[in-house]
């Protein structure tokens, strides 16, 4: 029996948010409508961050309210705060996402504060989602190299996740945020944070900047992640780290792991009709 490796699908949300062109509301929502019908069981819709700051995501209600929902896909929303919750909750977000850093440098100029400020301002999140019984996951950021401070202790990254496991998150997505990584690092980074995170809690999230995000995610599957996030595409990039490219395309590591023997369960028409729709975004198609 094959392996099931799960593909998170974050195209919409954190592929999109760096166009710098706004894309409209209804090509989005036809995206992931699209998306919906390709195996996905979680698609990262849009994030409630303020518009100043984001202005792609200015429209995450009309989203979340315009899209056509599949019984089998949960629609999530990445909320900073106890205002972005609400707002997630009223347009009925399946499932949250808070995100914290593994460098202090990137906290404060990613979200404004400490990374203790930060976990701070999760738990009435937490708080609420676990009362409204809406799913929570945890993001940490540069989880290898950070653009202001360089390499980071692989204990720095443990310690913010066994955070984020202990305030209530399902599960912590590790981001390779200026895509760093090699497999070593990787490896090294894997081994601090499953001494407090069990394996089957955590999802890769690698940046393919430097062409290694396939081979990070053949290290993971070695440590036990059966879980990790793509963009259609290869979407995306960070704002704070110039230079950053997109994450790793869905097709390519869905087409990787199909090699490897690993079941995905996502239908490679729908997702080549989504490469198409996306590719008239501008530059980032041809990643």
């Amino acid at each position: 029996m094959m392996d099931k490796v799960r593909i998170y699908e974050v195209g919409p949300r954190d592929g999109l948010q760096n166009e710098k062109t706004i894309v409209p509301t209804q090509t989005k929502v036809a995206l992931i409508d699209l998306l919906s019908n390709a195996g996905f069981s979680h698609i990262e819709a849009t994030s409630f961050v303020p518009a100043k700051w984001v202005p792609q995501m200015a429209d995450a209600a009309e989203v979340l309210n315009g899209i056509t929902r599949a019984k089998s896909v949960i629609y999530a929303a990445l909320t900073p705060n106890i205002i972005g919750y609400e707002k997630a909750h009223a347009a009925k977000a399946d499932e949250v996402a808070i995100f914290a850093a593994a460098s202090e440098t990137f906290s404060q100029k990613n979200i404004n504060c400490s990374i203790a400020e930060s976990i701070e301002r999760f738990v009435p999140v937490i708080e609420r989602a676990r009362a409204d019984n809406i799913p929570v996951r945890g993001y940490v950021s540069c989880v290898v190299g950070c653009p202001y401070e360089g390499e980071i202790d692989p204990e720095a990254v443990a310690k913010v996740a066994a955070k984020l496991l202990d305030l209530g998150c399902y599960e912590i997505s590790l981001g390779d945020t200026i895509g760093s990584g090699t497999p070593a690092k990787i490896n090294a980074m894997l081994k601090a944070v499953k001494e407090y995170v069990p394996a089957e809690q955590l999802a890769g999230h690698y940046h393919d900047t430097n062409g290694n995000a396939l081979d990070n995610v053949k290290a993971s599957l070695a440590e036990g992640l059966r879980t990790f996030d793509s963009a259609i595409g290869g979407l995306g990039g960070c704002p704070y780290a110039p230079g950053a490219k997109g994450n790793v395309s869905t097709v390519k590591l869905a087409q990787m792991l199909d090699s490897e023997n690993y079941y995905t369960g996502l239908d490679f028409d729908v997702l080549a009709q989504a490469e198409t729709l996306i590719s008239t975004l501008g530059e980032h198609h041809d990643r």
